[in-house]
């Protein structure tokens, strides 16, 4: 009876150990999760990981190109009268970031968390918009080095 004691133990202890050494293996595939960024209008809001980032460290020149004409990127509504917030978590911060409005830079480049823009911005053609949707980047970084995308369609309230 002990010796069959022993022997479930055993295979007890030999399949936990098996099954935490697998879960480790799944999670040692699995990237970092990249910073969040988050645009709210209203009550909506929707938040993306980065469209492109490589680790805080700094991205290529030419990727940063395919990043901005990707085109699986989360939308949001905007009431051309309501107020864009956008926010960033620190880590992005921390090496300063910018609003781009279709590829184009819309703000100066800041170190603060939260940004507003007038929904009004990205809607009108003195500011290149055109149509009823505009793509925004948030560019972490500044000059000549950018440590990541994220991008948003802001789509132009219906019901407005």
């Amino acid at each position: 009876m002990t010796s069959q004691r022993f022997v479930v133990r055993h295979r007890r202890t030999v399949a936990a150990v098996g099954a935490v050494g697998a879960g480790l293996l799944v999670l040692s595939a699995c990237d970092k999760p990249t910073p969040l960024a988050t645009v709210t209008v209203g009550r909506s809001s929707v938040n993306s990981e980065a469209n492109c980032y490589k680790d805080g460290k700094a991205l290529k020149p030419t990727s940063l190109k395919a990043c901005l004409t990707d085109k699986h990127i989360k939308s949001i509504k905007v009431d051309p009268d309501a107020t864009v917030r956008f926010g960033v978590e620190p880590a992005i911060a921390d090496k300063s970031w910018t609003i781009l409005m279709n590829g184009q830079p819309l703000t100066d480049a800041s170190k603060k968390t939260y940004r507003t823009v007038p929904g009004s911005v990205f809607f009108n053609q003195q500011y290149g918009a055109t149509g009823s949707s505009t793509t925004v980047t948030i560019l972490e970084g500044s000059g000549a080095k950018a440590y990541g995308l994220w991008s948003f369609k802001l789509k132009k309230d219906s019901d407005s």
